[in-house]
């Protein structure tokens, strides 16, 4: 079996967000398992060449309504995988990989070119996987193709991967033909509450749609998570599917990460209280080995649960714990965040900043990792804590509630402290409840944290759910 995947952005190359993880790991899985997965992404100026050793294969011009445009062909091959690469210096020499004016020409040249370069690759691929609204193009035009009667194309599936609903990629109509050279035959697929909707034309036209967990395939059927597209999925759910992610165990390992203080494994567990310690000198916190760390590495977004976050700091805080976030986002959380800090530097640190270092380290010293979010198609970071000893709290909605299985006193099984409505009360109860088990019972609290540890969030069970969905497609 061959697929293709097309994606905005891949780790290591290129990460802004858990696609790049999942773009990362997965293929490397469905190679481990005897799948041929290949992966094609923008050639971002942002990317080092001579690192990766990315070289130059050939050229071939594009078609994007009624333009000819260039477009370099590099290939390189990064722990087993072959990784193809889109240059275009017009469209990827860029300072950011996402938010430009133009973002939908660039990503509409992208979703063609590669659809385009498969023959002069010489990959036909079985299926070809799309992620989200960046590459939903590919999907059409594979369509296209198809329609036309290519022969290189007749049997090529297409699916559509689903990381987040709420980006989906909306233009006005009338670029249709002028900017992504498509006939009026496609207006209806496209075309959603009076815009063209990149998204909602890849759901309608692939051959299944995925999204990266199963309750978030079911809770994206509900307005209030499918961001409009609601009605578009309930008659499209014969084709939607849910798998959830994984993570990659080489590149999210305690044992062996050189950017923690101290390593450790489930095996010399009594080793992770030394990286409390050091990043709570590194952070001029209370130096101690009985103060409760609570750390959060996310987006400063009403999305990721910040405003609870914001209205019950000060009580999270007077339960004793010391609280510990990073991340940028909105500006205004950015600054609550900030004067927080400023109010109760005793026991609170703001990083707002991105930084992998910085995040290691919070995962590898936390003792309790709080994921409030009001939605969450997957989630990695809670993945990640569990990886690094650090128990989950977190509010029950889509991947969260797939990946948290609540901790059972009476049969002390589960790994995760969880709350399942969205308001500050419930937050706090559930903090409360681990924060009790953390101070009172530390016997128990090591027992959780090797459930933790000892559970598989490796990508292999996940690779053999994607290998059933596409042979359900071909």
């Amino acid at each position: 079996m061959k697929v293709l995947f097309v994606a905005a952005e891949a780790s290591p190359f290129v990460k802004v967000g858990g696609l790049g993880d999942v773009m990362g790991g997965l293929p490397a899985a469905l190679n481990d398992s005897g799948v041929d997965a290949r992966v094609v992404l923008p050639l971002y100026s942002s990317i080092d060449r001579n690192k990766y050793n990315i070289n130059f294969v050939k050229y071939i011009y594009v078609s994007l309504g009624w333009k000819q445009i260039y477009c370099g062909i590099f290939e390189t091959e990064y722990k087993g995988i072959k990784f193809y690469f889109i240059d275009n210096e017009q469209y990827f020499n860029r300072y950011q990989t996402y938010g430009e004016p133009d973002d939908g020409e660039r990503f509409a040249f992208f979703s063609k070119a590669a659809v385009d370069i498969m023959p002069h690759i010489d990959f036909k691929a079985d299926i070809m996987n799309a992620n989200d609204w960046h590459a939903s193009l590919s999907v059409v035009y594979l369509d296209l193709y198809r329609r036309e009667g290519y022969d290189f194309y007749r049997d090529m599936k297409s699916v559509i991967s689903i990381h987040n609903i709420e980006f989906q990629g909306k233009y006005n109509p009338y670029v249709l033909g002028s900017l992504f050279g498509l006939g009026n035959e496609y207006l209806g697929a496209l075309t959603f509450d009076g815009d063209i909707n990149l998204l909602k034309g890849a759901i309608q036209l692939a051959d299944r749609v995925n999204t990266v967990s199963e309750t978030y395939a079911n809770e994206i059927l509900d307005p209030y998570f499918a961001f409009g597209l609601s009605p578009v999925l309930s008659s499209e759910r014969w084709k939607l599917r849910g798998i959830v992610n994984g993570i990659d165990y080489d590149k999210f390992n305690p044992e062996s990460d050189n950017m923690i203080s101290q390593n450790f494994s489930l095996k010399t567990l009594d080793k992770k209280i030394k990286n409390k310690l050091a990043f709570q000198e590194e952070m001029a916190l209370e130096v101690s080995d009985d103060i409760p760390m609570i750390g959060m590495v996310t987006r400063l977004t009403g999305q990721k649960g910040i405003d609870l976050v914001v209205e019950a700091a000060e009580h999270i805080l007077n339960m004793g714990a010391q609280l510990v976030i990073l991340g940028t986002g909105d500006p205004y959380f950015e600054e609550q965040l900030r004067n927080l800090e400023y109010r109760r530097h005793d026991k609170m640190r703001s990083i707002i900043m991105f930084s992998n270092e910085l995040s290691s380290k919070i995962y590898a010293s936390s003792d309790i990792f709080l994921m409030p979010s009001k939605s969450e198609p997957c989630g990695l970071s809670q993945l990640i804590a569990m990886r690094y000893g650090s128990i989950p709290v977190v509010n029950r909605v889509g991947g969260l509630r797939d990946t948290v299985e609540p901790f059972d006193p009476t049969s002390m099984t589960g790994y995760g402290f969880t709350f399942e409505s969205y308001n500050v009360y419930d937050m706090l109860d559930a903090i409360k409840r681990a924060l009790d088990v953390y101070n009172y019972d530390q016997k128990t609290w090591k027992h959780i944290m090797k459930n933790a540890m000892d559970h598989d969030m490796t990508w292999g069970n996940s690779a053999k759910r994607y290998i059933e969905m596409y042979r359900e497609v071909l």
